[in-house]
């Protein structure tokens, strides 16, 4: 089969190359997909399961990329819950080989039904964003209606999962960016935007829950927001700064697929839009996953045509 394959760490994206690779086998609770979207996420290649297993060995080359679409075409032994032929979307395991290829192993459980009314480049763009956004707010930081939250990077593919999702649940969102990012954060739901480059985020007054996706003294400053019993949700490692009456949670996404299936019933009601960037095939993957300017959104890589 045709795969993005990575050998070194130092060179990033810019050392991608598409190459054959064998064709996977299913072990036990995995089905084969075969893919015909994927997502990826640039700072895949700064995490340490990129590189190296579970024990810590090297495994390149290994395959990167998580986001996945694509249809079912073999079970492995006792797997249950999927079947042949069905359509898929999910987040592959982070230590085993990837998505940028035709074909991916992956445990079933990983793994939900995608409708037949979203098309699979959607479904692709879906699972780290609107995981992460999910569990952010809901799982981690406990949102409740009437509740504040400062959504920073709101114009990203985080960024703007976070601000529908925390609107939609009844909350107000305060959105932050780079002044480019205004309009974008505006569009997707975000009631108030601050420019990081400009503005002071102390005017902002008290929140009830920060989404950080910066880290560093933004973080800082926005753990000093935070009201009492408010919380600091992190996805970008150890929470340093924390607030002085509230929690700080740092978190990892994790694949569900009771998640993955509230997230895609929103998009097929028209409640969630997708923030998808550049759409390209594999034969042109490399490229696209090196840009020249800077990314407008998902990144979403078209493995058949």
């Amino acid at each position: 089969m045709k795969a993005i394959v990575v050998t070194d760490q130092a060179a990033g994206t810019a050392g991608m190359t598409l190459t054959e690779r064998p064709e996977p086998l299913a072990a036990i609770n995995d089905v084969i997909v075969r893919i015909h979207a994927s997502g990826f996420v640039p700072t895949e290649m700064e995490w340490p399961s990129t590189w190296a297993d579970r024990a810590g060995r090297d495994k390149t080359p290994s395959i990167p990329g998580h986001e996945l679409a694509g249809v079912v075409t073999a079970l492995g032994y006792g797997t249950t819950g999927l079947s042949v032929g069905q359509r898929v979307f999910g987040l592959a395991d982070w230590h085993r080989d990837g998505t940028l290829a035709e074909y991916v192993a992956i445990e079933a459980r990983n793994l939900a039904p995608l409708p037949g009314d979203v098309d699979f480049t959607v479904g692709a763009s879906l699972p780290i964003s609107g995981l992460t956004a999910w569990q952010g707010l809901f799982q981690h930081g406990r949102l409740q209606a009437g509740q504040t939250v400062l959504a920073h990077g709101a114009a990203g593919a985080v960024g703007t999962m976070v601000t529908q999702l925390a609107r939609e649940a009844g909350a107000y969102v305060i959105g932050t960016g780079r002044a480019a990012d205004r309009e974008k954060a505006l569009d997707f739901g975000a009631h108030e935007f601050v420019d990081l480059e400009n503005d002071t985020l102390k005017d902002v007054g008290d929140v009830d829950l920060v989404f950080d996706v910066i880290g560093g003294d933004v973080q800082e400053q926005s753990a000093a927001l935070i009201k009492a019993g408010g919380t600091l949700v992190s996805i970008v490692g150890p929470v340093e700064a924390r607030p002085t009456d509230g929690l700080a949670i740092d978190f990892v996404v994790e694949a569900d697929r009771a998640d993955l299936g509230e997230i895609v019933q929103r998009v097929r009601d028209g409640r969630l839009r997708t923030n998808i960037g550049d759409v390209a095939s594999l034969d042109d993957a490399v490229g696209a996953l090196n840009p020249t300017t800077r990314r407008g959104g998902k990144t979403v890589i078209r493995v058949l045509p």
